[in-house]
Order: C-alpha cells, then structure tokens, then sequence
C-alpha cells in the first residue's frame, strides 16, 4: 500500500531537522513525498506553541501529525499538551525537546516517548505509521426503525447491564476520563464538533442479537451503569463501507449517543465467527506483568 504525505508549516532550525529526518525515514518505510497532493494520506504539520496553527484538511482520511519544539516536557505532561493536540485539530501530536527526546501525545489520551539515539528517526516512524495507515471506522449513523418492543431492551441487554456491574464490582472499569476539565470550555465544544466525543471511558462489552446485529455500550459512558437503549446500550445492525460507517437501530424519541469506537472490530468478529455470543474488552493493569507501549488506533 502506497501512502503519500506532505509536511505544513513554518519551523525552528530544530524542527526543520526532525522534519528533514522524518522525511527521509518515512520514504525508507514506502511512504511517498507529495507535498501537492491535495489530500495526503499524512501531514506532518509543523507549528509552534506560540502560534498553533492547524492544518486545514481537505479528506477526513488525512491524518495530521502536528510537531512543536519544547524546552521540557511539563510535570503532568497530557494536561500541559493535549490543548495543542486540540488546537491544531491534529490526530497525533509530537512535542519535541531538541537533544533529549520525542513525546507522542493523542486523542485518546496516549503518552509515549522516544529518546534521541541510534535510529531515532526510524523508531518515530514506528510509532506513526500503525496511526496514520489505519482506517478509522468512527462515524455513526442513527437510524430510528429499532423495533418497539426493544426500546426498553430485552433479556440480552439486561444481562450486558449486569456484567458491566460485575466487570465494574471487580475494579476493572476506570472512571471515563474528564476531558472537559483539562480543556477550557471553547476547546472542549471545539472536540465534540470535530471528533463527535462527549467523554472518553475505557472498555467496551457487546452480545450477539442475532446473525447480523449485536447490542453494544455506548462511547464515554459508565459501563457499570448501562440502562437507557440508544444512549447507555445501542444496537449495531450493519457497517456501510461507501460512507464508512457503523449503522445503528435507535428508538425515535431518544437523543442517541455514539456507539463504541470498537464497534468495527466487534462486527467483523461477529461475522467471521459465528460461534462468538459476546465480547468483553477491559483494561486491566496486573502487577508484575509487563506491558507493551505499541499503540493502534481504537476503530
């Protein structure tokens, strides 16, 4: 797969060589440099946090990495950043102190670093490329044809409900991040227009209905308090790859919320694995047991 990219924006001497070193260590990974193409795949967005200033995509595929030079890394560094990330209405955001290191910051609240180094270059690529090659599936569809007698849901919703409680009487449903109050209020409206997030929670369960269709949690929401049919719980009924989106069966008289950004992933393994009746995904920190910093996109 042949994926284009251009690079935006005035820079310091500093960013100027990581911009250079990331150009060439992308070419290396088979990306291509196409700085007139009108919709690249990738764009490397150079700003500052004096000034930052976004690059204006014309197709929702682009992915925007936006770069900014620091003096040093803030004490709580994903408050310090994320408004950048926000600002520069970018999907990832790489704030850069110059000799030290490289601090990867995204949307959903990721925080990695690479220090300079020995294939420095190539190790920043490595940790752009599975975000910026991915196709996100995050846009949803309402469509209010759920059948009356599930607008209160049915004995499968219950039991969904009833397992977020136990998932969540057993600690493994951590609170639903409080974007809103590391953004000021303009900022924050500003996400919930661009991205279509009210909140950002952890952990997704879901259960097959039937051959096509499963129930889901809903995005940024309390899994152990699931009660309201289009807004705690939703039914998938399909994906439409044309407009690459989750379609979903609402009640008419409700306001619906976004389903799961995993929702992608539950449906194509409910497809390819009938036998599959239902899937619990939770993050679960366990003492003494390693974990990896690779990052791939949720949806």
């Amino acid at each position: 797969m042949s994926l284009s990219f251009a690079i935006h924006g005035e820079a310091s001497h500093s960013l100027t060589r990581l911009a250079e070193g990331l150009k060439e260590a992308l070419e290396k990974r088979g990306y291509q440099y196409a700085p007139d193409d009108p919709s690249p795949r990738l764009v490397l967005n150079l700003t500052s946090t004096q000034d930052p200033r976004p690059y204006r995509r014309r197709a929702q595929a682009t992915f925007v990495l936006s770069i900014l030079e620091v003096e040093e890394i803030s004490a709580e560094p994903v408050q310090a950043m994320y408004p950048y990330l926000v600002r520069t209405l970018s999907n990832m955001l790489l704030a850069y102190v110059p000799g030290k290191e490289a601090h990867f910051f995204t949307l959903d609240l990721g925080h990695y670093a690479e220090p300079e180094g020995p294939g420095f270059f190539e190790r920043l690529v490595e940790r752009i490329h599975p975000m910026a090659s991915a196709t996100l599936v995050i846009k949803n569809r309402f469509e209010p044809d759920l059948e009356p007698e599930l607008w209160e849901g049915d004995e499968l919703t219950r039991e969904l409900a009833e397992a977020g409680r136990i998932l969540d009487s057993w600690n493994l449903l951590p609170a639903p991040f409080p974007i809103d109050k590391i953004l000021p209020p303009e900022d924050f409206r500003h996400v919930q227009r661009l991205y279509g997030i009210g909140g950002l929670s952890y952990g997704n369960l879901s259960v097959r209905k039937d051959a096509r269709r499963f129930w889901m949690s809903a995005s940024g929401v309390d899994k152990g308090n699931l009660r309201v049919i289009g807004q705690d719980i939703l039914l998938v009924k399909d994906y439409d790859p044309k407009e690459n989106c989750i379609v979903l069966s609402v009640p008419p008289n409700v306001t619906p919320r976004r389903v799961s950004v995993d929702a992608i992933e539950h449906w194509m393994i409910y497809r390819e694995h009938p036998e599959v009746g239902a899937i619990i995904h939770v993050h679960a920190w366990m003492e003494g047991v390693p974990a990896t910093q690779a990052h791939y996109p949720c949806g």
